[in-house]
This record gives C-alpha cells, sequence and structure tokens, in this order.
C-alpha cells in the first residue's frame, strides 16, 4: 500500500498533488499585472521569487516590524506585575504551577523584565540584519537589469551550484554578523542605550543562528513561506533557542548569572516546552542524514535503484534507525536536561503526578479523556469521510465504462491475471463487481455529504473552540504544557509525511492533501502548525489577563470561520481585487467575536475588561484580517495580542 502510494509522490519531486503542479503551471501561463508583487524592495541573499510562497504580498512589513511589535507588547504587559509583586508575575492564580527559578539576587519579576527588554532588543537585532540583506539583494537586482542587455537572464549568483550558493550566503552572514558586532561594541564604547540588555554573546549567537535558521527553512521549506512569515518564524525559533541556552547557562554558572534571561518566566511549563519543541527539532537535524535517504529512496522509481528487489527493506531499517534515533536522544538527552533543570526530579514521574494536581485530583485527567476522545472522533471521522469521497470520485470517473477488450490483461492491482484467475484484488474492485452491487453502492455514496476544502479546513478552526476553550478557561497550566506536546507531535508528523517514513509516512501524506489550499504548494505542510501556534500563542505569550488568553481561539474558532462562510454566501463588496476579501465576512469577523468575549464577561467565565477597548481592538484585527496577505492563522491572533495589551483591555 505505501509504495503504490508514494509511487504517486515519485511523480511529483515534493510528493505533491497535482492539482498544485497544474495550477502552478496554469499562473505562469497567465500574464500577470506590472505591480503584482513588491518583490523590487529585495529579499534574502542567495534566494529568489519562486523560493516563496506565491503571495501579492510579500510580508515586508511583517518581516521588519512583528518581532518588534511583539516584544514590545510581552514588556509592556508585564510592567504593572512589577508594582504588584508575587512570585507568578502577571500570571493569575489560575495559574496552578510551580514558582519559578530564580537567581540568588535578582527578584522572579525584575528578572523577566530585564529578559523581555532582551526579547525586545534581540527582535530588534534580527530586523537589522534583514534590512542588510533585502538592501544587497536590491542592490544585486539593480545590477540585474542593467546587465539584461548583455544576455545574463537573473542574477548570475542563482546559477552556481548549490554549493556555492551557500559559500556565498556564509560570506553574507559572516558580514552582517560582523557589523552588528561592531554596531554592539560602537554602543558600548560610546555610551550609547543601544542594545544595552544583549551581552556580546547574545549579538554573535542570535546573529549566525537567526540567518542559519532562515537559510535552512527556505531550503526545507521551499514555496511554503512568504517573506514576512519566513522571517518572524525564524525569530521565533532563535527566541526558543536562546531561552534554551541562558536558561542551560544560569544552571551551569548560577552565582556568576545575575538573572535568569528566559522570555517568559522559568517555571517547569517552560522547561517542558524547550525540551519538547527544540528538543524535537534538534532531534531532526542530528538524524536528518537518514531522513533524506529515506526521502530519496521512496521517491526514487524502482528502475533507477541498484537493488529494487530492496527497496522495502531499505525503507524499514532507515524507519527503524530513525525512531530508535528520536527514542533514544528524547528519553537520553533531552530527558536528562530536563531532569536537571526540574533539580534532578524525573521528568516522566513528575509529568504524571503533574496531572493529579488541577483543581480536582481528575480534573486534568477528564480533560485529556475529552480531548482525546474529540480528537481520535475527528480523525476517525474524517478519514471515514474522505475514503468514502475517494471511492465515490473512483465510481463517478470509471463505472461508466472501462474499455478493456475481452483479451486484455488487467493489472497487477486490479483485474485478471495472465493465467486467467481472478485476483483478491479484483473481487475486492468495485470496477470489476457485478453491477448490481456497484449501483447499491453508487447510490449509497451519492448520499453521503461531501464538503468542499473551505469547508473541511474551517471544520478544525470550529473544533479548535470545542476543544481549546474549556481548557484555557479552566486550566491555563495544563493547556500551555498540552499545547507543547501538541506541536512536538505536529513536528514529529511531519518528520514522517515529508521524508516518507515507512509505513505512516504515505497515510499521513494522503489525509493531509485532502485539507491543503494555495498557501499550502510547497514542499512542507504548515497550515496546522499556523493553527494552533495562533491558538496557543496567547498562553505561550503568559498575558496578565485571562481574556488575552482566548484571543487566539477567538479569532479563528469564532470570528475566522464565521467571516470565511458569511463571505463566501453574501460577501458583494471586495476590499480589492487580489485580497478576495469582503466587507460582509470582516464584519462578521469583528462582530462575532466581539459579542463572544461580551457573552465570556456577562457569564463570568472571564474576568472582566473594557469592550469598548476591545471592540476597538478587534476592529483593526480585522482590517489587517482583510488587507493582509500573510497567513491569518499565524499573523492575526498576535497582532490583536498586541493590540490589546497596547489598549490596556
Amino acid at each position: 500500500m505505501n509504495d503504490v502510494l508514494m509511487s504517486r509522490e515519485n511523480k511529483h519531486p515534493h510528493g505533491r498533488r497535482a492539482s498544485f503542479n497544474l495550477l502552478a503551471q496554469q499562473q505562469q501561463q497567465q500574464p500577470k499585472p506590472e505591480l503584482e508583487k513588491d518583490w523590487d524592495v529585495g529579499r534574502l541573499w542567495m534566494t529568489e521569487e519562486r523560493d516563496y510562497r506565491d503571495c501579492v504580498d510579500s510580508g515586508l512589513l511583517t518581516a521588519l516590524l512583528l518581532g518588534p511589535l511583539l516584544s514590545a507588547s510581552a514588556l509592556l504587559a508585564v510592567l504593572p506585575a512589577v508594582e504588584s509583586g508575587g512570585t507568578l508575575g502577571p500570571l493569575s492564580a489560575r495559574w496552578l504551577v510551580e514558582p519559578p527559578l530564580q537567581s540568588s539576587t535578582v527578584p522572579p519579576i525584575v528578572a523577566l523584565v530585564r529578559a523581555r527588554r532582551n526579547m525586545f532588543e534581540m527582535a530588534s537585532l534580527c530586523s537589522f540584519l534583514i534590512s542588510i540583506h533585502f538592501e544587497l539583494s536590491r542592490r544585486a537586482d539593480i545590477r540585474m537589469v542593467r546587465e539584461k542587455e548583455e544576455g545574463v537572464k537573473g542574477r548570475r549568483s542563482l546559477h552556481k551550484s548549490e554549493l556555492r550558493r551557500f559559500g556565498s550566503y556564509v560570506g553574507i552572514v559572516l558580514i552582517t554578523s560582523s557589523i552588528a558586532v561592531g554596531v554592539k561594541t560602537a554602543a558600548t564604547t560610546t555610551g550609547s542605550y543601544l542594545w544595552t540588555e544583549l551581552s556580546m554573546f547574545d549579538v554573535i549567537i542570535v546573529s549566525l543562528f537567526y540567518q542559519f535558521c532562515l537559510y535552512v527553512m527556505i531550503r526545507l521549506a521551499r514555496r511554503g513561506f512568504t517573506l514576512g512569515e519566513l522571517c518572524f518564524v525564524a525569530q521565533c525559533a532563535t527566541a526558543l533557542t536562546m531561552e534554551t541556552t541562558n536558561l542551560t547557562i544560569s544552571r551551569i554558572w548560577p552565582i556568576s548569572t545575575p538573572y535568569i534571561k528566559t522570555f517568559r518566566l522559568p517555571t517547569p511549563l517552560l522547561i517542558y516546552q524547550l525540551a519538547l519543541i527544540p528538543g524535537c527539532l534538534l532531534a531532526g537535524f542530528l538524524l536528518s542524514p537518514l531522513l533524506v535517504l529515506s526521502r530519496n529512496i521512496a521517491q526514487k522509481p524502482l528502475h533507477r535503484l541498484r537493488f529494487p528487489e530492496e527497496k522495502l527493506i531499505h525503507r524499514r531499517g532507515l524507519a527503524a534507525g530513525v525512531y530508535a534515533g528520536f527514542a533514544l536522544f528524547i528519553g537520553g538527552v533531552v530527558g536528562v536536561w530536563t531532569q536537571w533543570c526540574l533539580g534532578w526530579r524525573n521528568p516522566w514521574t513528575w509529568a504524571v503526578f503533574w496531572l493529579l494536581q488541577g483543581r480536582r485530583s481528575w480534573s486534568r485527567l477528564v480533560m485529556l479523556g475529552y480531548w482525546g476522545i474529540l480528537g481520535s472522533l475527528s480523525v476517525a471521522g474524517w478519514n471515514r469521510q474522505l475514503a468514502r469521497q475517494r471511492r465515490y470520485r473512483h465510481l463517478h470517473t470509471h463505472g461508466t465504462g472501462h474499455g478493456h477488450g475481452h483479451g486484455q490483461n488487467r493489472t497487477p492491482n486490479g483485474g485478471a491475471s495472465q493465467d486467467g484467475h481472478v485476483s483478491e484484488s479484483a473481487i475486492q474492485s468495485p470496477v470489476t463487481a457485478s453491477s448490481s452491487v456497484t449501483e447499491m453502492l453508487d447510490a449509497a455514496d451519492k448520499h453521503v455529504p461531501t464538503l468542499g476544502l473551505n469547508a473541511r479546513r474551517k471544520f478544525f478552526h470550529a473544533l479548535a473552540v470545542f476543544m481549546f476553550l474549556p481548557g484555557i478557561t479552566i486550566d491555563p497550566a495544563f493547556s500551555h504544557l498540552s499545547f507543547s506536546a501538541a506541536f512536538a507531535l505536529f513536528t514529529f508528523a511531519e518528520y514522517v509525511r515529508y521524508f516518507a517514513l515507512y509505513p505512516f509516512g504515505a497515510a499521513v501524506h494522503v489525509f493531509l492533501s485532502e485539507f491543503l489550499d494555495h498557501r499550502d504548494s510547497g514542499t512542507a505542510i504548515l497550515s496546522h502548525f499556523y493553527l494552533l501556534t495562533g491558538c496557543a500563542g496567547s498562553v505561550w505569550l503568559e498575558g496578565p489577563k485571562p481574556i488575552l488568553e482566548l484571543t487566539g481561539v477567538l479569532l479563528l474558532g469564532v470570528g475566522d470561520a464565521l467571516a470565511s462562510i458569511i463571505g463566501r454566501k453574501i460577501g458583494k463588496h471586495r476590499w480589492s481585487s487580489v485580497s478576495g476579501k469582503s466587507l460582509e465576512g470582516s464584519a462578521a469577523l469583528a462582530v462575532s467575536v466581539w459579542l463572544f468575549a461580551v457573552l465570556l464577561r456577562v457569564s463570568g467565565i472571564v474576568d472582566p475588561f473594557s469592550v469598548w477597548k476591545y471592540g476597538s481592538a478587534i476592529i483593526l484585527g480585522s482590517l489587517l484580517e482583510a488587507l493582509s496577505m500573510q497567513n491569518d492563522n499565524l499573523v492575526l491572533p498576535l497582532y490583536v495580542w498586541c493590540l490589546l495589551v497596547l489598549f490596556d483591555v
């Protein structure tokens, strides 16, 4: 079964559906307007337009401003907690978690303020680095235009081999990092207030790792990101890496470390998140040779293999090596690091006992079971629905006639063999079954309700409300840890799909392919990551008010879903000819989220907040959703969270 499914992927190097390749060919053939994109402002060095997702808006402002805006809002959110004090800082009493780690001299809340100042300066450093890339790339484009008359098509440097392109990128990374170090040195020498919380070590590590992330992501997830999404996701990865590094340093040299430089309170929740998410990414990086080899073998047709009869054996061996490597790394290296950060408490037993420390001894177990039931029913239901839907499409396409002659042999997967005997697969195939059975199956499948792509995607938005809203309102600390575990699980599932790990790779790919739209036309599938991050981001940021924690769930689960439905049903007034968003859909988003939030306030589920300030922030968020071409699931919740903090809702 896996070989049959992978044979479809062999036709396309990135394992995508044929419809996306056809769509890309049609888009290339269609004439493009003069101002279709804003790539003239530049891009990352050694990249070109085809490396990014096809989008009218490259996301330049998102790349430069979203990171600093988010970090500044996070800093502003924690300032009121300095006056009130308390061991949990901005977290309310609803967060049932241990007190954070602290140094011997600086209280946790003061350390958090300084750490978030460090985060803001780190975000400004990242924006500074990519602005250099933009300028260098823009100048290279200008030079390319001047050289067109000499017969050079495209940027000459992009015609180099991959190794030479990587070498050129490394050279630019070293140059930009040296410039950042020079700016830091000049600021320290002159007594300037620029990057005062960033040490020279921070500047060097952030500069190198951030640009490394950009290159790896644009190569592995080609056409999966816009420029803005790429830069912001790389900033998030850099922030997690710096938190892991700083927490490790504070444990190695506790006396010489003035404060623990983590951007959230260093509670066990943060320790587990850093173990799960960066740990899973690091495991994939260390096992990359096996992963790449698995993908290459799965994509190659049998006639191109040296030992085609051993293909399945090789795939099984590579998959076993990857699974064993993940188990050893997570259970060994990551487990020991987590135990060390927890004060040598066993992380597995700690997690088990922590499950019994909710509002009631059984509340977290019930919540875990509730999530498991909803998730299992959703996946099982969609598997059945999609299987019947594909079956109906097959019957509709081939049921009217097949054009086989009486003397023709059938294929091995369904039909008669050469010796005249009927195979088992032929008996089970609806194409070769009796006409009466075929008619019965056809009539039954015609009554199966079929959902369009948009409805299938919005189903998971609505599911997020039912799954996440009770958990966040009742036990945000448990939701925090559960979101981290879910993100790590998604990452592992993407490894399995992207690198075609036996035996689950093809099944995961086929399932996810039914929910893809034009924003998933790249090699990596990112929509479920964005949806989870949009819902979990407002919890991971650890804001001071309960209404802030629900920002992502309300916007994506309620507002975005209703905006899409109403916009498609009754939307007539478009914001622009290229956005496809309607005024009616934007109004539905703002009104539905505002009403739902007011209902939560009236029912006492969340603490009182300024209804009118909240409405103003939601209106501005609906404008961003209408006018921005970036992925709403990622950008919209974080942008509105920043507005809610700035408006002091």
